[in-house]
């Protein structure tokens, strides 16, 4: 059962711009769900919210009430995400932007500095088993593929040139992910149940 209920996007946006955060919601999401298949253990919500701000940056919170409140808030995120992990079912969350550029970029930043860097959580040195190690540079490498994509936008490419090779890339990225989740975190699911502190 959920503990904390996810207040929804349009609410959270509100929260990330009360609070100056300067990473973007999607960024957000896709942090977390690197985190609940991150093989670092030790990696607690708080360790990854606070990532979420430039180091020394992040909110003073006046009250205990305002703490409870905020961390609440991202605990319903967590959980909601924790959640559609559980099942197998997190996948990137569909995307119509009428600049590719812009599609692109948002793309590489959810996968890259979300998903690749919520995985790691501050450690490069983790033991991984090959195949999960190969597996998330394959999804980091997924990263630069957008990035790549969005020069050659840049570059006056059409969407025709650039649109199967997005969409081939979100799928495999999903995959990427999906597998991740299928042979690395539900045989531990029940161990991944954290809670704020």
């Amino acid at each position: 059962m959920q503990e904390n209920k996810y207040i929804g996007d349009e609410k959270m946006t509100k929260m990330l711009a009360h609070y100056d955060c300067p990473t973007p919601l999607e960024v957000v999401r896709m942090r977390f769900a690197g985190a609940l298949c991150s093989p670092n253990l030790e990696l607690r919500p708080t360790d990854v919210i606070s990532s979420f701000w430039p180091a020394g940056q992040a909110p003073r919170l006046q009250t205990k009430d305002e703490a409870e409140l905020f961390f609440k808030f991202f605990m319903g995120l967590w959980d909601d995400v924790f959640a559609r992990i559980k099942q197998n079912k997190f996948k990137l969350e569909k995307l119509s932007f009428k600049d590719l550029a812009q599609y692109c970029e948002r793309r590489y930043a959810e996968v890259e500095l979300g998903y690749v860097e919520g995985f790691w959580g501050g450690r490069q040195d983790a033991k991984l088993p090959a195949y999960l190690a190969e597996l998330i540079d394959n999804v980091s490498e997924l990263a630069d593929v957008y990035a790549a994509l969005g020069r050659k936008i840049s570059g006056g490419a059409s969407a025709e040139e650039v649109m199967p090779a997005l969409q081939s890339c979100d799928e495999m990225v999903n995959k990427s992910i999906s597998f991740i989740v299928e042979n690395s975190v539900l045989p531990r699911i029940e161990s991944l149940k954290r809670v704020v502190n």
